[in-house]
């Protein structure tokens, strides 16, 4: 029987179920809408559905590097609660996740929901629906990224896989030696968080933008136009430092830049080293939370 596109309309607003998802309940069911509704009842994606509109921003992000690390790569799967995060099947489903993106390269997010999951018939949307329905919240596959790498790629998890880094050097060092520096740099993007790799890859307009700011404030403390151009300059310079990786003061030793801590490792080793790549995921940075009242929340489950 030909499955129309009116069929599958009437039977998303029966179940706010996916398009595909109904599509694929009404052709296995032979176009019976209430049979098809009773299997996506049975599959738990009508459920599911339901829960895509509560906010989730806990969750977990998760990296693996390949065993020559050349390559690596980061996944953010969030969550409504941190209850969930810590829950061993949530853990292993974005790890899995994770070991995906490095295999098979996927070209966004969307690329992997439609791949199959791990070997099996179901695509990890298909797993993702089932386990909302299964563990009774909304989840969402937010985000992933993937580096490949000339020298190596690094990685570090904080917090139990609440910030994920890597680390991408372009360098003709041994993969190995470069391991011990990786991790020092990626601990201090962990905690620094840049927004650049270097003053080269500064966007011109956020320069401008930042010198506008900038001289406005000076202006306002009532410095003339000439001081101001003077102390604009020097304060630019100074949050060029804080906001660029390589000019930043390295955390283990504040004698040091990351730059002279990179160079000096290079010249130790006789060898070229250079940060290619940086990614760096902090779990629901960005997701505006919903502030919930606890006893408001415990009384709404209980029905009161």
């Amino acid at each position: 029987m030909e499955i129309t596109a009116s069929m599958v309309k009437v039977l998303r607003e029966k179940t706010q179920a996916g398009m595909m998802d109904c599509k694929k309940a009404l052709t296995e069911v032979e176009g019976d809408l209430e049979k098809a509704i009773d299997l996506l009842r049975e599959k738990g994606l009508s459920k599911a559905a339901k829960k895509a509109d509560r906010i989730a921003a806990e969750g977990l992000v998760k990296l693996v590097i390949a065993d020559d690390m050349k390559s690596g790569s980061l996944v953010e799967v969030n969550s409504e609660t941190d209850f969930v995060a810590k829950n061993e099947e949530f853990i292993g489903f974005v790890e899995d996740l994770a070991k995906m993106v490095l295999e098979i390269a996927p070209t966004s997010v969307e690329d992997l929901k439609n791949k199959k999951y791990m070997g099996t018939e179901e695509t990890v949307q298909d797993v993702l629906n089932n386990k909302i329905s299964r563990i009774g919240e909304n989840m969402n596959l937010r985000r992933l990224a993937r580096e490949e790498a000339k020298g190596a790629v690094v990685g570090y998890l904080h917090g139990a896989g609440k910030i994920a880094v890597l680390v991408n050097f372009d360098s003709d060092a041994a993969a190995g030696d470069l391991q011990e520096l990786g991790k020092d740099v990626a601990m201090q993007i962990a905690a620094m968080n840049p927004m650049y790799i270097s003053r080269d890859d500064v966007d011109q307009s956020y320069i401008e933008h930042e010198r506008e700011i900038l001289t406005a404030q000076a202006i306002n403390e009532g410095k003339s136009e000439e001081i101001a151009k003077k102390m604009v300059e020097g304060r630019l310079n100074k949050q060029l430092k804080e906001v660029c990786l390589l000019e930043q003061v390295f955390v283990k030793d504040s004698d040091f830049t990351v730059k002279q801590i990179i160079e000096n490792k290079a010249k130790a080793l006789g060898k070229y080293i250079k940060v290619a790549g940086v990614q760096r995921f902090e779990v629901g940075e960005g997701i505006e939370k919903k502030e919930e009242n606890f006893a408001d929340e415990v009384a709404k489950q209980l029905g009161n």
